[in-house]
């Protein structure tokens, strides 16, 4: 019989299980809302809804691939206890290695779906992806820490592995929003500019000297928040584009948990 959405939302109201969940099982019901309540319990669905509001504060963060193509997975939990437990661990690392052969974000995030909530039950805690990418050119940088909580990912145009790999880790270290001035928004260095005036006024400088203050404060800015004007953490006599040469950064991204 044909379910319609209003007995679909209800019964989603009254168990916290995915539409999805809740339409298969009211057609297996035969659109008792009593009946697919209790097909779902059987199915483990509410228990796994009912931890789906927990904090999920902990996990671990996978890679795998190479140089030129690189999948990452980065998969979250309630405790540090769980986070280190083999399946926990496991299914990370498969996760990543099932995306990187697949190489489709979206048919994985689908795949993966049942199998996180099988884990879930499995465990008893809340589990989620909390985030899928896949990266590829001609050659990346990968860091991840020992914790496998903080990672990050570069893409370049040129260079080699070892360079790429150190702006990984810098990357990672230093939490670049940018990768060059030019990619700032223009609403955010207007607004940096109307603090520094505004400080600047109350420190009772003399006006005519404030532009000259103002472009050393965003120099520092640029310094702090953009990848290529960060001071490399391994020798602060380079910046992050001294040591790339003519190599390009083509793409950053961090991971953190």
């Amino acid at each position: 019989m044909p379910i319609d959405l209003q007995t679909i939302s209800a019964l989603r109201d009254k168990t916290g299980a995915g539409i999805g969940d809740c339409k298969k099982a009211l057609e297996e019901a035969g659109g008792d809302i009593n009946l697919a309540v209790e097909g779902l319990r059987k199915k483990g669905e509410i228990k796994a809804a009912n931890k789906a509001e927990r904090s999920v504060k902990e996990g671990v963060i996978a890679f795998t691939g190479d140089s030129q193509k690189c999948a990452t997975i980065v998969l979250v939990c309630e405790t540090d206890f769980v986070s280190r437990g083999e399946d926990f661990q496991k299914t990370a690392s498969d996760f990543a290695s099932e995306l990187l052969a697949g190489g489709d974000v979206e048919a994985f995030k689908t795949s993966a779906d049942t199998k996180v909530k099988d884990l879930v039950l499995k465990i008893g805690e809340n589990i989620q992806l909390a985030d899928v990418a896949i990266f590829s050119g001609a050659r990346l940088g990968r860091y991840i820490h020992s914790n496998k909580k903080v990672a990050a990912i570069v893409v370049l145009d040129g260079g080699d592995e070892v360079v790429a790999n150190e702006v990984a880790m810098q990357a990672a270290a230093m939490s670049p929003k940018y990768l060059k001035p030019e990619d700032v928004p223009a609403e955010i260095l207007d607004k940096e500019k109307e603090i520094y005036r505004e400080l600047l006024k109350k420190e009772n400088k003399p006006e005519a000297i404030w532009d000259k203050i103002i472009d050393g404060k965003l120099a520092k800015f640029y310094e702090e928040n953009c990848l290529l004007n960060q001071v490399y953490i391994k020798d602060d006599s380079k910046k992050i584009k001294d040591i790339i040469g003519t190599a390009q950064i083509l793409e950053f991204k961090k991971f953190q948990i």
